[in-house]
């Protein structure tokens, strides 16, 4: 069983991050509107006025965090924040969900809509000042994340239980063409959640319901999977001194006051030490 990293439970514990510059984890509570942290032992939490849900790192004390109305440069110093780019701000149904940095300093992120409206999301790419829609009428994005030889992109609409793979530009990394159905999960009746990608090309999905974070290699073969003491994994992130350390997110949500009295660690942020070996999370260019 993986320790617990954080014991604070998560209504819905999402996007975590691990700060390269800092040494340090980032995550968030979508619905009770805050970012996390710990830093030797110390909680550290931050409140907003809204939902948020996803970061990148900008530099060593600068984060760029995804809300339900936009994009946030985010000072870790002053506590402060500042408008880079609205996101459906005028959208009161919708709320930013998974997110991550790619290779070229861009940001991709999802929203959802707030009781998962069918359709009610999108996926979009930020980058070089554009925000650009990419994916339209998604229901739940999730699974953002990149191979690190540049060559593609990964997402899903969990709903659909099918994670897509995207062809990127090698210079721009706009994607090409259209996206093909990667891993089909239907008939193990498995829900994609957040993922990461290894140094070796390997996809770390976390599997809402199953109590694991599961890795397929590059042509979607079954490799092994961690499993975590928490039904609703929700976004798993490679950290660690040396990259070696499977952080993973889970949430409360969804589960009844039955389960969470007989397991109340449903909800934390576990750590699964010499899980695999992670790449450095993208820096986002502003």
């Amino acid at each position: 069983m993986s320790p617990v990293f954080d014991n604070r439970p998560c209504e819905l514990g999402e996007g975590p991050l691990w700060h390269p510059e800092r040494h340090q984890l980032f995550w968030f509570d979508i619905i009770n509107k805050r970012m996390m942290s710990q830093v030797d032992g110390e909680q550290l939490s931050w409140e907003f006025p809204e939902h948020v849900s996803a970061a990148g790192w900008v530099d060593e004390n600068t984060l760029l965090i995804a809300s339900e109305t936009g994009l946030w440069r985010f000072d870790l110093s002053s506590n402060t924040k500042d408008l880079v780019m609205p996101l459906e701000a005028d959208n009161p149904v919708t709320r930013s969900n998974d997110g991550r940095a790619d290779p070229w300093g861009g940001f991709w992120i999802g929203t959802m809509g707030k009781s998962a409206e069918h359709g009610a999301g999108a996926i979009y790419r930020y980058w070089q000042g554009e925000l650009r829609q990419l994916v339209p009428n998604i229901t739940i994005s999730n699974a953002i994340c990149f191979a690190p030889d540049r060559s593609c992109a990964y997402y899903t609409d969990t709903v659909t239980k099918q994670v897509m793979r995207w062809a990127l530009n090698t210079e721009t990394g706009w994607p090409e063409g259209e996206s093909t159905v990667f891993l089909d999960l239907r008939v193990d009746g498995l829900n994609p959640d957040g993922a990461v990608v290894d140094t070796e090309g390997n996809i770390w999905i976390a599997q809402w319901r199953a109590h694991r974070v599961a890795a397929y290699d590059a042509d979607g073969q079954f490799l092994k999977a961690v499993a975590f003491p928490a039904a609703h994994v929700s976004c798993p992130a490679f950290g660690g001194a040396e990259l070696t350390t499977l952080y993973c997110t889970t949430a409360q949500e969804g589960l009844d006051e039955t389960t969470l009295s007989q397991h109340p660690s449903n909800g934390m942020t576990f750590a699964a030490i010499d899980a695999g070996k992670g790449q450095p999370e993208h820096r986002v260019i502003l």
